[in-house]
């Protein structure tokens, strides 16, 4: 199948579409390169520099390219930032998709994957967070994503399109060759936060609370290694074949890991220390997430590979180790 990536220089959209020639696809990668990177995308993958707002030229790429379906990774993603520019962020993760969504029906494409997040929930009110539980953001970047994912149940009942929507808990690692990895300006996950603390590279790493009511203070996430999500998406493309499909699934482990955890296991991983410092609580941190990803084992027969905490940091410090500067 011919598959669009938006955003397929990203972080998570560079991991899709080398999964998706695994996996026997045509990947066309689209992105702006605001946050992307033209390294991550290898020379032999069709690749356009645009915007997914710039409706004229997404649908001469999807009817020249003759894409079947679309994968949308091209949002920003940063909490904080969503609260101190929510315009921002109204405008490119929701005017923005809405004009892909307008592109793709103007060329007649009529699979739409969606890279949602679990910050649609917010806080919930019982763990594990399953499809069912209410989607109540407490942040702008939540709100955008939940506002697409209102957009496409809206499409499918009109039988615009099939769409699969996905809700990320803590994406992680990097690829098992260690060629593409994390590489964000700024960076906010804590795997490479801690790499780089553990080598020099920045200061001290913060915890930001060691007060919540879990086993050792800090807050628990769910972390999920960005290949796993990846073959997500790839067997939902099968499932949205009947007009009007309308499919929302989880991606998690199911296993949470305090920021303890990943601070001992980078340590363990990289043979040295990881400092750290105690820093006040983050406003709207709630003080566990994680998933119950059933629905997506038992309707895409999906199976998670990297289960535990380890192997998802060896894989980042590997791609730490071989691009010591990223795709700078």
């Amino acid at each position: 199948m011919k598959v669009l990536v938006a955003g397929g220089a990203g972080y998570i959209g560079s991991h899709c579409v080398r999964q998706l020639q695994k996996a026997g696809h045509h990947p066309i990668v689209v992105d702006n390169l605001a946050y992307g990177h033209r390294g991550a995308v290898h020379e032999d993958v069709p690749f356009h520099k645009a915007d997914i707002g710039d409706s004229e030229t997404l649908v001469e790429i999807l009817r020249r390219e003759e894409v079947e379906a679309v994968m949308h990774f091209a949002a920003f993603c940063y909490v904080g930032e969503s609260v101190e520019k929510p315009l921002l962020y109204y405008r490119n993760n929701v005017v923005a998709t809405l004009a892909l969504l307008g592109a793709m029906q103007e060329a007649g494409v009529k699979k739409f994957i969606f890279s949602s997040t679990c910050a649609t929930y917010g806080i919930p009110a019982k763990l594990p967070i399953t499809e069912e539980f209410p989607q109540i953001p407490i942040n702008p970047y939540g709100n955008t994503k939940l506002a697409i994912e209102m957009a496409l149940q809206d499409l499918a009942k009109a039988g615009s399109l099939s769409f699969a929507a996905f809700r990320y808990f803590n994406a992680a690692g990097a690829s098992e060759d260690g060629s593409i990895g994390e590489d964000h300006d700024p960076e906010t996950h804590l795997i490479p936060l801690a790499i780089d603390a553990a080598m020099g590279l920045r200061p001290p790493l913060q915890v930001f609370g060691e007060d919540y009511d879990t086993p050792d203070g800090t807050c628990l996430r769910d972390y999920v290694h960005v290949d796993d999500l990846s073959r997500a998406h790839i067997l939902a493309l099968d499932k949205l074949d009947k007009p009007g499909t309308a499919l929302c699934f989880n991606l998690g482990t199911g296993q949470p890991f305090s920021v303890k955890d990943v601070i001992e296991t980078v340590s363990e991983v990289l043979k040295r220390p990881v400092p750290w410092e105690a820093a006040p609580r983050r406003p709207g941190d709630p003080p566990a997430l994680y998933a119950d990803s059933t629905k997506a084992k038992s309707e895409l027969g999906w199976k998670v590979q990297y289960q535990t905490l380890r192997p998802i940091v060896e894989t980042a410090w590997r791609w730490h180790q071989m691009n010591p500067e990223g795709y700078r």
